[in-house]
């Protein structure tokens, strides 16, 4: 079962050579890596060509309900959520009547579109492991480099590559707790103090004498209205430019 999903392009002068790179982490602790290169295109095709491979990888796997994809790319997220729905209605026209740019990626994008799958926007460059390893992956291929993909490549002898050990149990665990404090970050959810007990494994006696901002692992724990609490991702790294630079 797939219990993580991540995607990234990158672009040496936009244009110019590009690669992208995409990861999908396995129940069993497993990691599946994708990556390839373009020598001229654009930091947005390469994104979109990235959120394609694994929509195309997706589409017979088996899934967690809470799965996402995630992304540094606002183009990719708004483009496939909100912007497609008119682009379709106009005839593949923007608002203001231009071509819509990368339309072929687009259509892809649409016909393989998963249902109940959103996208995930992530701080690029913020120390989030997946994306800084999609864009580890992207800026090799982009660079004309071939890095090593977990489970990507095939011995010269044609034997199929080991499978990895399973990561142990208490670190998946671990790991899934972690995923869910960053969902529960990005989108702002509040919660009560018996939920927030159970996130962060802390007496709640503990919790009860607290009344003020604390940090716990990469996020401070804030008080919220009615009693509720939220958690806020630690800053660190720069914003990433949109539409240009190494992903």
């Amino acid at each position: 079962m797939v219990v993580a999903a991540a995607c990234d392009g990158a672009c040496s002068g936009n244009p110019g050579p590009g690669g992208w790179g995409c990861l999908l982490r396995f129940a069993d602790g497993s990691v599946r890596e994708w990556g390839g290169a373009e020598p001229d295109t654009t930091n947005n095709r390469m994104e979109l060509t990235a959120a394609l491979t694994l929509l195309q990888q997706l589409q017979t796997l088996p899934r967690h309900p809470d799965l996402a994809i995630r992304t540094d790319s606002k183009y990719l997220i708004d483009g496939f959520s909100r912007w497609i729905n008119g682009w379709k209605r106009k005839g593949w026209r923007t608002a203001s009547g231009s071509p819509v740019l990368n339309r072929d990626l687009w259509e892809a994008l649409d016909g393989a579109r998963i249902p109940q799958l959103p996208l995930v926007y992530v701080k690029g460059h913020s120390g989030d492991r997946d994306n800084d390893r999609c864009d580890a992956i992207a800026v090799a291929f982009s660079k004309g480099q071939r890095p090593p993909l977990a489970q990507g490549e095939v011995p010269a002898d044609g034997a199929a590559a080991p499978a990895p050990e399973p990561a142990p149990k208490p670190l998946l665990q671990l790991l899934s707790r972690l995923e869910l404090a960053d969902r529960l970050a990005v989108g702002g959810y509040g919660l009560s103090l018996i939920e927030l007990a159970q996130l962060v494994e802390l007496p709640l006696a503990t919790l009860e004498q607290r009344s003020g901002p604390w940090p716990w692992r990469d996020w401070r724990v804030v008080p919220a209205a009615e009693g509720r609490w939220r958690l806020e991702r630690e800053a660190s790294g720069s914003e990433q430019r949109e539409g240009g630079g190494d992903g």
